[in-house]
């Protein structure tokens, strides 16, 4: 029997509304079978009467579609795909500012952003705010992407002997930003221009901030105990410890878990279009016609032949008789029985 062989990429995405009344988290992932290359947009909304969601989702839209169009040259461009990132968060923010321009009740409302670009075992990415993006590889995690939160500080001031542990980690100022997509300056953003290169085995997580409520130590655990299992599993995995935590200040969780299960060299590569080819096959190209024109050929009445040319017979073979199964009477069939096949075209 064939078989389906085993996609580069294992991914599964995973949202809930935890405690809180609405939904400001927005994610998208992109991995199509057959391709060697993927996206994940993710945006965790903030402020501004409850629009966070409609910042995230702006965020993700903008982000989604731009890296969309690019990806069929990342593998032709791909030291330009950290440009494809950066530009793709600056339009962005320029449409956030349009829509606070054009609905000034929603200013103040914002979202982080963490944007990735995997190809072959090379990952990219574009952070802005807190979300975190978390690597996985022999019993350890770490976050890759910058924390652009008073966190960092705050832990800084812990191990410095500032501040006491158990205060630090309550910390009211722990979640205030220090840069996010407002649609103004952005004050800081993280995209290294050199790929992280991963392994077979290496797990991704991509997340808003609402899956730290669970300790990292609690997360590198499910992680590390659910390595083998599929990332629709691990992500199931991890929103279960989300809800046995019962916190009803739980913030709203999104996340994605990507596996890298091969490194094959890619077979077929996809490439894009190039600038003004022009296809050589007209019989193949879909065309668009004008209704009218549509309408005209329908109003044409068909051409009859000639009344004065010669008239051709058309040859009619005679049907043989079917014969009743309850009769033999040739040539009649039952009321009851079932309409008998007379002939090809037959009536």
């Amino acid at each position: 029997m064939w078989r389906s062989p085993e996609p580069r990429f294992d991914v599964a995405s995973a949202i809930c509304q935890g405690g809180r009344d609405y939904q400001e988290d927005a994610i998208v992932t992109d991995f199509p079978f057959g391709a060697d290359s993927g996206v994940v947009v993710l945006a965790d909304g903030m402020g501004g009467h409850a629009a966070g969601d409609v910042a995230s989702k702006i965020v993700v839209t903008e982000v989604f579609s731009e890296l969309k169009f690019q990806s069929a040259n990342f593998a032709d461009y791909e030291s330009e795909i950290p440009h494809f990132l950066t530009a793709a968060a600056v339009n962005a923010n320029k449409c956030v500012r349009a829509h606070v321009q054009e609905h000034p009740d929603t200013r103040g409302m914002g979202a982080t952003l963490v944007s990735l670009v995997l190809i072959e075992n090379r990952m990219f990415w574009m952070s802005i705010g807190d979300s975190p993006l978390y690597h996985f590889r022999s019993g350890k995690m770490k976050q890759l992407n910058e924390d652009h939160s008073m966190a960092p500080q705050i832990d800084f001031m812990v191990k410095s002997g500032l501040l006491d542990p158990e205060a630090g980690k309550n910390h009211p100022d722990r979640n205030c930003l220090t840069s996010v997509i407002l649609g103004d300056r952005v004050a800081k953003s993280d995209c290294p221009k050199t790929p992280f290169e991963l392994q077979v085995g290496d797990i991704v997580v991509v997340s808003s901030d609402g899956l730290q409520y669970l300790e990292e130590a609690q997360i590198q655990k499910i992680l590390h105990r659910y390595r083998r299992r599929k990332s629709a599993e691990i992500a199931g995995y991890l929103l279960e410890a989300i809800e046995n935590l019962g916190d009803p200040d739980q913030d709203n969780v999104s996340f994605s878990v990507i596996k890298l299960n091969h490194n094959k060299p890619v077979i077929r590569a996809i490439r894009a279009k190039p600038v003004g080819h022009v296809e050589t096959h007209a019989a193949s190209i879909t065309r668009v016609v004008e209704l009218d024109d549509v309408a005209a050929t329908q109003k044409t009445p068909p051409t009859r032949p000639d009344p004065t040319g010669p008239t051709k017979i058309k040859e009619v073979k005679p049907v043989k008789p079917v014969k009743s199964r309850n009769s033999s009477d040739a040539g009649e069939v039952e009321a009851t029985a079932p309409p008998a096949k007379l002939a090809a075209g037959g009536q």
